[in-house]
């Protein structure tokens, strides 16, 4: 391990910046004993530098690769898991990825649409921060006719009994009788869900139409495409972050 390096960071953040995953699942793959700092099996809390050979399951990570995003259309059925033994198929499965990306935010199982899938970790982070407030907007099919009331409802906040918390105030409007566009700037557990069951409705369908400027477009399910040019550099700018 380097010693009186400025530049030295804590290891979980070091493997979140390669894109691996999140600095809590980079706790995890430390605890299990799957990351090497300069051959020795990293411990805890410490701090790592470039100048340090980091190994994951016995391959390097670096930060200094150039950084893939991708957009992706989700379908209804596959799981936000790298790996769960459970699942028909997983995001990973289902992109079949030529490298190794991860999310940035989810989709439940039952749900659809875009997501933003990347190795750069500084990116995953700056938009898995609640309290940047970036915007997800989806479309929305519920079971019974919309009123003026769930709209103003919807919109306003609303108060989620098992998680104890209210929604933050958004947009919300209405398309047709049983469906309607909402703009979230947070992502609780199944929140859209959720808090159509408060006013006494079940979604049908639920599909998630853009991250920040990236929109889903004519994707196919289970298409993806590479985010570049002006349309990369403006997701960096929304995300707080410079390419």
């Amino acid at each position: 391990m380097t010693e009186g390096n400025s530049e030295e960071i804590r290891l979980n953040k070091y493997i979140a910046m390669c894109g691996i995953c999140s600095r809590r699942e980079a706790d995890k793959i430390i605890q299990d004993g799957r990351i090497t700092v300069n051959g020795e099996i990293a411990k805890m809390g410490i701090k790592v530098s470039e100048k340090d050979i980091i190994c994951f399951d016995g391959k390097v990570i670096d930060t200094a690769k150039e950084k893939t995003v991708i957009a992706y259309n989700k379908p209804v059925g596959v799981v936000c898991t790298e790996k769960d033994e459970h699942a028909k198929r997983t995001i990973i499965e289902d992109i079949n990825f030529g490298k190794r990306v991860t999310y940035a935010g989810r989709l439940d199982k039952d749900s659809e649409g875009l997501m933003i899938l990347t190795d750069d970790g500084n990116l995953i982070e700056a938009m898995m921060k609640s309290k940047n407030g970036h915007e997800k907007e989806y479309e929305v099919i519920v079971d019974k006719k919309i009123s003026d009331e769930f709209l103003k409802g919807m919109e306003k906040g609303v108060y989620l009994k098992d998680l104890d918390r209210t929604t933050r105030p958004c947009k919300v409007k209405k398309i047709d009788d049983n469906s309607f566009k909402i703009i979230l700037t947070q992502g609780l557990n199944r929140q859209i869900r959720r808090m159509c069951k408060a006013f006494g409705y079940d979604v049908l369908k639920l599909k998630r139409i853009r991250i920040l400027n990236v929109k889903l477009g004519n994707l196919k399910y289970s298409e993806y495409r590479i985010l570049e040019g002006q349309e990369l550099e403006n997701l960096y700018k929304n995300a707080g972050l410079s390419d």
